[in-house]
This record gives structure tokens, sequence and C-alpha cells, in this order.
């Protein structure tokens, strides 16, 4: 029997502004969204005041049923999400669901992936294609199963990453994309007409590990594209780092645009190089020239703005 968009009653998780987009396109095409589920407040700043999730603050906007829970097994929690009597549930950029939860509606519960899977399964999978130097990715709908990432397959569009294009720009053109695919995923469903692809079991796939200060930290010994990607990959969230040796001053900065020169030197790896307006840095292949940086303590600043109040010695250097 067919379905129709008013028979359709959704309930919608996420948490960040990724998933704000595809919460505002789903009610753009006038489906029903019955509930939204979105991570707890959380105190952030000096103040420790209690921050909203980027899709709470959508929702409470557009005055949608929202549920935080804190524990996704709560009976209390189960009970009122068997109560919003939804058919679909769609997942953005939530956590991980339990059976229980994502097998509660009729039609079942899919989840929007930004990779090509089954490459990238995991929590940064944006990230990840750039620092990687991947040429291009894409978003992917696919039903929940037991595992992370794993489930049938339902729709994928790829999408070109630029050769200078860093995580924050590619984030955005997925948004897009993503949102786009999930409406013709809810269309499909709302049709009757999904069909679905087991992703290979013994795919030999690249990981979307989870972003820590180790994996983030920039090693100046590898060489200069790899460098140069995994700076853009990680720009401007969380940020690539290093630490910066400068007469007195031990000190971790984080560096968000460079270029890459190509040419031959006789320097260390790992020299601070400086004119009035250049900040350069030594390695193997060439140069690293930084754009942007900030300080400990300080604001993102250009190269020229910082040389205006900060100094490096003859003897600085990066590892």
């Amino acid at each position: 029997m067919k379905k129709n968009n008013d028979a359709l009653r959704l309930v919608f998780m996420g948490t960040p502004d990724f998933a704000v987009n595809t919460l505002k396109t789903i009610l753009k095409h006038n489906y029903n969204v019955v509930g939204v589920i979105t991570a707890p407040d959380k105190p952030a700043g000096r103040g420790r005041k209690l921050n909203e999730s980027a899709v709470k603050v959508f929702a409470k906007a557009h005055g949608l049923n929202i549920l935080q829970p804190t524990n996704l097994k709560s009976q209390s929690f189960l009970d009122q999400l068997k109560a919003l009597n939804a058919n679909l549930q769609i997942i953005v950029a939530f956590r991980m669901l339990p059976k229980v939860v994502w097998d509660m509606p009729k039609y079942g519960t899919f989840n929007l992936h930004a990779s090509l899977l089954p490459n990238y399964r995991g929590a940064a999978p944006i990230n990840w294609a750039i620092i990687n130097g991947e040429t291009k990715t894409g978003v992917s709908t696919f039903f929940i199963d037991e595992k992370i990432d794993t489930g049938e397959m339902i729709l994928q569009k790829e999408v070109a990453i630029d050769p200078t294009e860093n995580a924050g720009s590619l984030h955005d053109k997925l948004m897009g994309k993503g949102s786009d695919l999930v409406i013709d995923t809810i269309k499909l469903i709302g049709k009757g007409d999904v069909t679905t692809t087991p992703q290979p079991e013994d795919a030999i796939s690249k990981t979307a590990y989870k972003l820590d200060k180790d994996n983030c930290k920039i090693d100046f010994t590898d060489t200069i594209h790899h460098i140069y990607n995994k700076i853009r990959g990680l720009s401007p969230y969380p940020a690539a780092w290093c630490v910066l040796e400068n007469g007195d001053d031990t000190i971790d900065i984080k560096i968000y645009t460079v270029k890459k020169e190509l040419e031959d030197h006789n320097l260390e790896i790992g020299t601070v190089t400086t004119t009035k307006s250049t900040i350069k840095i030594a390695v193997k292949e060439g140069f690293i020239n930084i754009i942007d940086l900030k300080l400990p303590g300080k604001r993102t600043l250009d190269v020229k703005s910082l040389l205006n109040g900060y100094k490096f010695n003859t003897e600085a250097k990066v590892r």
C-alpha cells in the first residue's frame, strides 16, 4: 500500500548546526515532525550558563515538541518517544541509539552520514576526507542497525572536494547536499519505493576517527602535501596545532590557513623564518607559508596583524 506525506509522522534526532539545516528543509517540505530529540543543555563559559544545542534553539523557534534525554534507555524517555506515535525516525549528527529506540517506528530509522559509505565511518568524516587528500566525498543515507554506520544504504550523492577548501567550506557543501538527500529518502519511504543496498562486509574502508589533541598535532617531518591537507582538514575546527619555541616562549599555537611553497632549502625542518608580512616554516620539500594563526588567549589573526605586536627571534622553531 502506498503511503503519503500526511501519513508520515517523523521524529528528528540531531544536535549541531549541520543537523539544523536538514530539519529546516524537512519543515519546508511540510512533513509532520511530531518530535525533536536533541542533547541535554550543557554548562558553558565562565558563568557556566546552560548552553542549548543548535537543534534545540531552532526547534523552540518553530514550536516543535522537544525531548532531551540523558539516558536513551530510560523507561520515561521510551514512554515519551512511544507516545509520539512516530512511524519514521531521522538521525543527523546525533549519538548511537539503542535498538529499542531505532527499532521502534514502523518504517524504520535512517541516518544521514557525511561520507560515501563504507568509507569514513565514524565521528569526523568531513575532516578526515580532507586530511587524507581525497578529491571527492559525499553524503549517504542508510537504515540504522546494531553497529556504527554499517546499516543498509538507501541513497548516496557525490561531492567534489576543491584542492584549496577547508573543513568549514566542505561542511557547508555537504550540509546542503545532505538535506536534499534526506528529502529524497523520505519521499522514497513515503511512496513505499525504497530499496536498500547492504554495505560490503569485507570492504577495506578508511575510518573517520574521533579527533583529539594528539591526532590534531602537526608533524612537520611529514610531506608538505600531508601537512597542508591536515591544516585545511582541521580548519576552522578543531584546528591543527604545534609547539612554538621562540626565545623564552614555548607555547601551543593553532594554525588555520596556509599556502605550500615547493622550494629547495638547507634549513632544519621546523625552522621559522619571518619578514614584515610573512611567517614560513621549513619542511622537507619547501615551506609552509602561514596565513592565519592563533596564539594562546588571543583571537585568530592574519600574519601581518600578528607581526605588528609579536616578535620572532632568529632561533624560532616549531615542533
